[in-house]
Parts: structure tokens; C-alpha cells; sequence
């Protein structure tokens, strides 16, 4: 029976101690948009199921634990809703996330009944209403965001929730383009902000053992001191990180040497994005992530082989970039806009690609080798059968750096900067400027990762391996940052 979008139940396992509930015949009435946490009561018994009544009119969701569940919207004041079925009855279907939903529309004046059956004391039920086309737990499409990790600290992101304001072009007659050291973006409103949380552990702590829904991860993080001790937010913001739209960034310390990490978002307490995965550096060299407050950096956060920030600052802003890095990089953008605005050209795109560019080449994201199978694994984790090596090149102390304003006291590993990075400038830009990059068959690869985003050839966008510069299982394989 096909029936309209209005009510979903999702099924989820906890351990929380909060007061027991007592089986009744008075339904129990839900609120819209307000989850309901039920356990310490043992469901077991089909005769006294706990029953609850649904919203009116007729758009309801719902969000419950690992028991039997069912619904009905009989006209009939006298029907529970229960295994034996009936007309109007339906049972509720658990998916392998521990999710079910079910849909059907209430009509005026009728009351919707929600009952659970089964069950145990130990289990944990939480019950949400909403309305509308999205479900209360619908778990999100987009996983968080890696931005890089030293051997304690890490740079993470949630999905983007608000796509950034169109860039204004250059028109007629006024063909002007943003200075190199632009003003930041304003961040969004707190009411087009929703709330997120950042949830992490190692991962042996399995967290993806556990139903993947918001409240069994919470409860996962919360009640296994394994995981509540493993890492503390040191910083957060809102952050315009790339033109996916604006995110939450969390700068996370007290992290593990040489440990994998599983990282979950959760939405306004009950939307789930995740798991993402991560492995920190190992202690042989400082690293710092730099999230460079600075608008002439507005995309690059990473760990690059800069000393620690003066005056115990967390990480490198506008306030302690050494001006021998900042001053160069303003001049290099504040001449090249120069030279592109000599031509009546809508080319804020060109000078856009460029500074990415420009702070990819300048600043050298540090990496490492893939650790042995038995020094990094410590828990499971499935990905990809196929994974290339990363574009790592060693920089060992005295070498010529690629920025000689960073100079090079000590080794380290870095990993190079996309191709399409480059090409992007390529494509974006007038013909007249000369910007020309090294070719994927020839010299490329000396400076560039090739063949990770683009086809190795460069004839097919997007025919890589894998097809993106880092992925959701900690495969970070070029800096596209």
C-alpha cells in the first residue's frame, strides 16, 4: 500500500539511565519537533504495550528503539496497534542502520497510536514527531569534512549547510576585482545556522558497531571512557571553507599519535552525518594546522612545517602570519589582478583560481607515508580494495624549499598540490597572461599529484583513481586545499 509522506519511526539502540516508563492504555501525546528518550522499562510483553498519540492534522514523523513498533490510523478509538495487525494497522520495518520510517496520513480528527513491543530494560527508545518532508532523525547525505591532523590536533568540518552569496562580477564600465587582501565574509545569521556536534573516538571504540543513528552514536561517545576521554574541542567557528557553502569547523586537540579516528556530526541533536575517518601524524616532527584567518587564505587549512605559533596561539591568523610569508603573496595576487585588468574581462573566476593556486604552491602541506597494516589499524574500517599512494615528496633539511620564504631547518614529507589545481587557473583565465601548467604526461608529476582527480592523461574530468583528492575512509592523496 503506497501511502503519503507523513510519518517515519526511527529505531535505535542506547544505554542511558534516565526514569523508567510504566506500560499504559492512555496514549502518551507527542509534541512536534521534540524527541522523547524512554528506558530502564522491559517491553517484553505483548499485552501492555507503551502507546503514544500522534500530532494532528495530518503531517507526523517519529523515532524509537530496537522493539517491535507499530502504527495505525483507524478511525477506531478502541484499536491498538500490535502484532495481530488489522485493519489500518502497519509494523514498522528496521533497515540495517537501526532506521525505520513508515508514511501515512491522518485525517481530521483522528488521532494517530504509535505502540512498542518487545525489547529489554536495557534498551533505550527515542520517539520523535515532526512535519513536513524531512523526518526528525533522517540521517544527513554528506559525511564531515577532513581538513588535516597533526600527531595531537586535528581541523574538522560539517557538511555544508548554507550555500555561500554569489561573488559580484566585473561589468561594464566598471571592471574591478577584489583587492589581494580582501575582507572576510560576513558568517551566516544564527537562525539559517542549524546546531551542530562534533562526536569523535578512536576507533576502537567501534562506534560504527552501533546502530548509525544520533542518539546510539551520542550515547556510544558519552558512555565509553575510551571515547569521552579521547579528544577535546579546542576552538570552533563558522567557516566559508570552499564553494560547497558555509560549515562548522572545530579545531580538536588531545588526539593520539598514529591513531584512526572515527568522526560523526549530529544536526540539531538528532540528524546523523558520518562516519568519517582519520589517522593522526606520527611525534617525529611539530606540525601545526593553519587555519590562516587571513583573507588572502580564505580555503587553506592544513599542517605545514611552520614553527609553533608565537604566544601559545592555537593555531596561525592574521594577527602572527610572519609578514615574510604575507607580504610576498600580496604582492604576487596584487600584480597579477593589475596585469588581468588591463582587458575589459568578466574574470573575477581567473583571479579567484589564482590565489587558490598561489596559497597551495606557497604554503606546502605536510604529510606522511602510510604507516604498516599493523601500526595503523585499530579497529574496523572498510574502504576502497584500491587505494594509489599519495603524492608525497621528502624535503630533507637543507633543501632548496619551494617557498623560499619558509626556509627548511628540518625534514619532513610533503604532499604536493593537485594538478587541477593549476589547470584551474588555466581554464579560467585570459590567454594573454601566458599561465601555463606542466602536462600530466611529461613533467607534471616532479611538482603536482596526477592522476587522481583527472584522468592521468587529463582527458576525462573526474576519470582519476579514486576520482577525488581525499576521501571519506582518510585517504588524503594530493592537497586540493
Amino acid at each position: 500500500m503506497l501511502l503519503p509522506q507523513s510519518l517515519w519511526a526511527l529505531v535505535t539502540l542506547l544505554w542511558l539511565s534516565v526514569p523508567s516508563v510504566r506500560a499504559q492504555t492512555t496514549p502518551v501525546s507527542l509534541s512536534f519537533n521534540t524527541p522523547v528518550t524512554l528506558t530502564g522499562r522491559n517491553f517484553s510483553t505483548t499485552s501492555t504495550p507503551l502507546l503514544f498519540s500522534l500530532p494532528s492534522p495530518s503531517s507526523p514523523e517519529v523515532t524509537v528503539s530496537l522493539a517491535l513498533v507499530f502504527v495505525s490510523n483507524s478511525s477506531s478509538a478502541q484499536v491498538v496497534p500490535g502484532p495481530t495487525g488489522g485493519a489500518d494497522v502497519y509494523e514498522v520495518i528496521l533497515s540495517g542502520l537501526g532506521l525505520g520510517n513508515f508514511t501515512f496520513e491522518l485525517q481530521t480528527g483522528i488521532t494517530g497510536v504509535l505502540a512498542v513491543y518487545g525489547g529489554s530494560a536495557a534498551d533505550s527508545l527515542e520517539i520523535g514527531v515532526s512535519q513536513g518532508t524531512t523526518p526528525l532523525h533522517a540521517p544527513l547525505a554528506d559525511v564531515p569534512f577532513f581538513g588535516d591532523s597533526t600527531a595531537n590536533e586535528a581541523l574538522l568540518f560539517s557538511p555544508p549547510f548554507l550555500p555561500p552569496t554569489p561573488a559580484p562580477q566585473p561589468t561594464y564600465p566598471n571592471y574591478t576585482l577584489p583587492l589581494a587582501n580582501t575582507s572576510l565574509p560576513s558568517p551566516p545569521a544564527t537562525q539559517n545556522t542549524p546546531n551542530f556536534t562534533l562526536f569523535l573516538a578512536p576507533l576502537s571504540a567501534r562506534l560504527t558497531a552501533l546502530p548509525q543513528t544520533a542518539c546510539a552514536v551520542r550515547a556510544g561517545v558519552t558512555n565509553d571512557p575510551r571515547a569521552a576521554r579521547s579528544a577535546q574541542v579546542l576552538a570552533e567557528q563558522l567557516w566559508l571553507r570552499d564553494s560547497q557553502g558555509w560549515r562548522r569547523e572545530w579545531l580538536v586537540g588531545q588526539l593520539t599519535p598514529l591513531t584512526n579516528y572515527s568522526v560523526y556530526a549530529i544536526q540539531d541533536g538528532t540528524r546523523l552525518s558520518g562516519p568519517l575517518y582519520f589517522t593522526t601524524k606520527s611525534g617525529d616532527v611539530v606540525l601545526v594546522p593553519t587555519r590562516t584567518r587571513v583573507a588572502l587564505l580564505p580555503d587553506h587549512g592544513y599542517a605545514v612545517p611552520l614553527p609553533v605559533p608565537p604566544a601559545r596561539a592555537l593555531v596561525y591568523d592574521a594577527t602572527n602570519l610572519p609578514d615574510s610569508l604575507a607580504t610576498p603573496l600580496l604582492g604576487y595576487l596584487t600584480n597579477f589582478t593589475t596585469s588581468l585588468l588591463t582587458t575589459a574581462c568578466d574574470c573575477a573566476g581567473c583571479q579567484t583560481a589564482y590565489r587558490h593556486w598561489l596559497c597551495s604552491i606557497s604554503f606546502p602541506r605536510c604529510g606522511e607515508f602510510p604507516q604498516t597494516e599493523s601500526t595503523s589499524k585499530q579497529g574496523e574500517q572498510e574502504q576502497p580494495l584500491t587505494v594509489p599512494l599519495p603524492a608525497l615528496v621528502s624535503q630533507p633539511s637543507g633543501m632548496t624549499p619551494r617557498n623560499a620564504a619558509l626556509g627548511n631547518v628540518s625534514d619532513y614529507t610533503a604532499l604536493l598540490p593537485c594538478l587541477e589545481t593549476c589547470q584551474a587557473v588555466d581554464r579560467a583565465c585570459p590567454i594573454f597572461l601566458g599561465f601555463r601548467c606542466p602536462l600530466p604526461d611529461f613533467t607534471a608529476s616532479a611538482s603536482y599529484g596526477v592522476g587522481y582527480i583527472d584522468s592521468a592523461d587529463g582527458d576525462v574530468q573526474g576519470g582519476g583513481i579514486p576520482g577525488v583528492a581525499q576521501d571519506q575512509w582518510g585517504n588524503v592523496l594530493c592537497n586540493a586545499s
